[in-house]
């Protein structure tokens, strides 16, 4: 026998499909730009740091074993917060965690200039964990917010394809710009893409408070 899919359902799927914006709306509107920003900032940043930490730790003569534990470390700093994120999210909202997100890389660009210590690169890579955890998770928040269900598919796909573009370039640059700038450029890289993503999030909070006025 053929499935029969009731009327009303497909009803509703053409109402909803009517109801969705267009594309180049959606992803010019404040909160879109911002969650964005923030997601590829946090994202190709800890990319092109965790790419280039391992180079630079074996380069100033430590040993493969501690690159690999640091690694170690940071992946799991990355993931271990996940356990409650979503819970913070849910009760300071997604635009604080991300802005703490963001401090944590600032944290992590700050130790990563005072020195090179096996405990300096340790430090550096788990702060960059943490702060890629609150800051992501929390601007794939804000992402999600920002979309009616019928506009999922192509929001969440324009949003993956300018991430993980930007997350495959900032790994490919990441060598380069420690072999010809050193592990000092990789950090000081991180500051201005946090500023940028604090702008974002500025510019939204003012949106914001201009819309309720």
């Amino acid at each position: 026998s053929l499935l029969r899919i009731p009327a009303k359902a497909t009803d509703k799927v053409e109402i909803a499909d009517r109801d969705a914006r267009p594309l180049s709306e959606i992803v010019t509107r404040p909160r879109f730009v911002a969650a964005l920003f923030c997601a590829v900032g946090s994202y190709a940043l800890m990319s092109f740091v965790m790419t280039g930490a391992p180079l630079a730790m074996v380069g100033c003569g430590l040993s493969t074993d501690d690159a690999t534990l640091g690694i170690s470390w940071h992946v799991m700093a990355m993931f271990a917060p996940s356990f409650f994120t979503g819970s913070l999210i849910h009760r300071f909202g997604a635009e604080r965690i991300v802005a703490i997100g963001l401090v944590l890389l600032i944290g992590c660009g700050i130790v990563a200039l005072s020195g090179l210590a096996l405990w300096q690169f340790w430090t550096t890579l788990i702060l960059l964990g943490l702060g890629w955890n609150f800051s992501f998770i929390g601007a794939t928040a804000m992402v999600a917010d920002s979309y009616q269900p019928s506009e999922k598919g192509k929001v969440q796909g324009f949003h993956d394809f300018v991430l993980f573009g930007s997350v495959a370039f900032a790994s490919l640059m990441s060598g380069a710009v420690y072999n010809a700038w050193g592990w000092e450029m990789l950090n000081w890289m991180i500051f201005p893409v946090v500023v940028l993503c604090f702008v974002a999030l500025g510019v939204l909070k003012m949106t914001g408070l201009r819309a309720v006025n």
